[in-house]
C-alpha cells in the first residue's frame, strides 16, 4: 500500500490504520519506520516532489519483494510542504518472523533513500531551494546514462 499524502503526515493516524488492517493477519512481527524533519542548517521545513510512476513501479518491486518473504510492506510519503518535527515518511512491514521484518525495512529504507524518485527542497525564508548537497542521483538517470 503506497499512500501519498499533501503536507505533513498524521503518524498516529496511519500508524493505527495499517495495524488494524493487518492485526487479525497472523504477522508475528510489525515493523515501522517513521522519518521526521530534524532542525538543521537554519530550515524550516522541507518540500518534495514526487515522481508518481515511477514511484509507483519501485514500490510495487518491493511489494513482490516482501511477498517473497511472506511479509508485506507499506508506506506513507508527503508532496509538497513538511515543516520541522514533523513527519514525511512512514513504511511498516509486516511479517511472520520478527528478523524478516527487521532485515527487510533496513533494506526499503536505505534503498528509498537511493532509488526513490522524490525531489527534496530546504525552506528557508519564504524559498524553495533544491537540497542538492543532500539528494542522491537516481541509478539511471541523467543525460549520459
Amino acid at each position: 500500500m503506497l499512500e501519498l499524502y499533501d503536507g505533513s503526515l498524521d503518524v498516529p493516524a496511519i500508524l493505527e490504520r495499517w495495524y488494524k488492517e493487518e492485526e487479525k493477519s497472523n504477522y508475528g512481527a510489525y515493523i515501522p519506520f517513521i522519518g521526521t524533519i530534524r532542525d538543521e542548517d537554519n530550515i524550516d521545513g522541507l518540500s518534495f516532489d514526487v515522481y508518481e510512476p515511477i514511484l509507483e513501479s519501485w514500490y510495487e518491486a518491493w511489494v513482490q519483494k516482501a511477498k517473497a518473504k511472506g511479509a508485506i510492506i507499506k508506506m506513507a510519503h508527503s508532496r509538497g510542504d513538511v515543516m520541522l518535527h514533523e513527519s514525511s515518511y512512514i513504511a511498516a512491514v509486516f511479517s511472520p518472523k520478527r528478523r524478516v521484518a527487521l532485515e527487510f525495512i533496513d533494506e526499503f529504507v536505505e534503498d528509498f533513500k537511493a532509488s526513490a524518485p522524490i525531489w527534496k527542497y530546504d525552506l528557508k525564508d519564504g524559498k524553495r531551494i533544491y537540497a542538492k548537497d543532500r539528494s542522491t542521483a537516481i541509478k539511471g538517470s541523467g543525460l549520459l546514462s
